[in-house]
Parts: structure tokens; sequence; C-alpha cells
């Protein structure tokens, strides 16, 4: 049987996008302008990196403006065609401010494992945390929903391991943040398991319509359950 699904423009994923390939534009800018202050690093990445030593003297933000900075051509690519291709069809479900909260709050988790975890001696950017979260955020989506979407959901369910198997397998690699990837799921799979859209089917055939019958308090606690656990962590890596 039909049902309408919800019809809203992805418009904060548009955004979102739009904002880091304006970052990266600045980036490249930057570069083109004043050289390299560090060698590897532009002046954006050496103020808005995970930088461990710098979050450590109290530069917080760098928890957050990693998931706009980007290393090369190829990583930025990558990472935003992960947002249009998963955030289009989530934001949808989720509405726009709670996608802009799970974006956030994943890119956050990310960061703060890789800072707990992560080289030491080293940096990371990338939107890679933040779309950790969305992939993790699907699945959860699919699983609380699987009573409307019936068969999908295993098939749905399937892809989303074997694409983080593989992506967590080949974060094995030298030079790629896996701890931040890591976080970003656990990110995603907290807040989205206590704050995601859980649908019901409502109106008469043959207009029937899903209806998200998630309460806003839930979101709030949702949002606040990631904060305390990763904040703590991360004030637990800064004073131990």
């Amino acid at each position: 049987m039909a049902v309408r699904l919800p019809a809203a423009a992805p418009v904060a994923t548009y955004t979102l996008l739009s904002l880091t390939v304006l970052v990266y534009v600045l980036q490249l800018a930057s570069v083109f302008l004043y050289g390299s202050p560090l060698g590897q690093l532009d002046w954006l990445e050496l103020y808005g990196a995970r930088i461990n030593a710098a979050i450590r003297l109290g530069e917080l933000w760098r928890l957050i403006t990693p998931v706009f900075l980007h290393a090369s051509p190829p990583h930025i690519f990558l990472n935003m065609y992960a947002l249009l291709a998963l955030g289009s069809a989530l934001e949808r479900h989720f509405g726009h401010a709670r996608f802009v909260a799970l974006y956030f709050l994943a890119g956050f988790s990310g960061n703060v494992l890789s800072f707990l975890l992560g080289d030491d001696r080293g940096y990371s950017v990338g939107a890679s945390t933040a779309v950790f979260g969305l992939v993790a955020a699907q699945g959860v989506f699919l699983f609380q929903n699987r009573r409307i979407f019936g068969g999908q959901v295993s098939r749905g369910l399937s892809n989303i391991i074997f694409i983080v198997a593989v992506n967590l397998l080949i974060g094995l690699s030298p030079g790629i943040d896996n701890w931040g990837h890591v976080g970003g799921l656990l990110g995603g799979l907290v807040f989205a398991s206590i704050a995601g859209p859980r649908l019901e089917v409502e109106g008469g055939y043959p207009d029937l319509r899903l209806v998200d019958t998630r309460e806003f308090r839930e979101v709030l606690v949702g949002g606040a359950t990631v904060l305390l656990i990763f904040g703590s962590l991360a004030a637990w890596g800064m004073f131990s």
C-alpha cells in the first residue's frame, strides 16, 4: 500500500555541503596567497584541525571545526558525496534541526575519540566523523522502523554493515583517522537510538502518510546524552 513520504527539500544538507566546499576554497586560497605555515598544514588547518596539544591548551573548538576542513580534493569529494547521498534522504525524516544536531554531535564525538586515542603527534581533519554518524543513524532509523519498511530493512542493514566494515578496514591504513570514524559511529548511534524518528502511519486510504511520534524532550535527552558522554571523555583526556 502506498504511503506518502516526507517531501521537504534537504536544505541543511545542501547548506553544510556548500559551507564545507567554501571553507576548502578558502584553504586553497590561503596556501596560494600566504604559503603553508608548517609544511603540510594550511592556515585554516593550523587554527582548526584536531591537534591534541592545542586542545589541551583550551582550544576546544578543534573538537568541531575539523568537520569543515579537508586535506585534498579527493578527501573532500568523497566526504561531500557521502553527505549528499546519505543526508538528502535522512534529513527528510529527521527534519532540518535534528539532522544538523546529528551531524555536529557525530562530528564532535568522532573528534573526541580521535583526541583520546588517535595520533598524539599528528593532526586530523575531515567530515568523515560526521558522515559515519549519518551511517549509524541510517541503520538505527531502519531498525527502529522495521515494521514500516518491511523487507527493505534487512537489505539496508546488510549494506550499512558492509559499508562500515569495509571503511573501517580501509581506515587501518596509515594516515587515516579510524578512531574518529569509530567515535562518529558511536555518537550517531547513541543520538539516533534516543532521538531518531519513530514513524507511524496516519490518515485514511488513499491519503496515508508517515508521522514522526518522537517527542521533542526525547530529542533533547538524546543530544544531552551524547554531549555528556563525549564531553566527559574530552574533559578526562584534557586533565588526565
